[in-house]
């Protein structure tokens, strides 16, 4: 797979998962959907808040993503950590995989854990094969 191919079906993901994530920040009641289930419907103010602040992060990861493939530019004075973040990124998501896996929640379990798990295997692939700042022949 072209690793620019991965990091646009990485971005979508992550997209879809800030989009839910933004949902829940502005009260969907999706609650149920998260945490272990503990909060059916919507989630009290300051899950709200991280629901948001999770939002932005996976906004940001996306845009990890896309600047180790190359596909985006990245500001010269980070350049450098592109490539560590997009490592750290999948490790970072190999854990949540193990986390959404132990959940009580059966859709996090379920549709969680396969979205983190290929989020997870995509950010590999990209840091791996990447084409930003540090990708060989830059």
């Amino acid at each position: 797979m072209n690793p620019i191919l991965a990091a646009g079906v990485a971005t979508i993901l992550f997209l879809a998962m800030a989009g839910f994530q933004a949902a829940m920040a502005l009260g969907a009641p999706l609650g149920a959907y998260v945490l272990g289930g503990r909060n059916v419907g919507t989630l009290p103010a300051r899950l709200r808040v991280a629901s948001g602040i999770a939002a932005g992060i996976l906004v940001v990861m996306a845009g990890v993503v896309l600047a180790r493939a190359g596909v985006v530019g990245w500001p010269s004075a980070a350049a450098g950590l592109v490539a560590p973040a997009t490592w750290i990124l999948a490790g970072y998501l190999a854990l949540n995989t193990i986390a959404n896996l132990a959940s009580k929640s059966r859709i996090e379990r379920t549709a969680f854990a396969a979205t983190t798990a290929v989020l997870c295997a995509l950010s590999a692939y990209v840091a791996a094969a990447g084409r930003g700042p540090l990708a060989p022949g830059s």
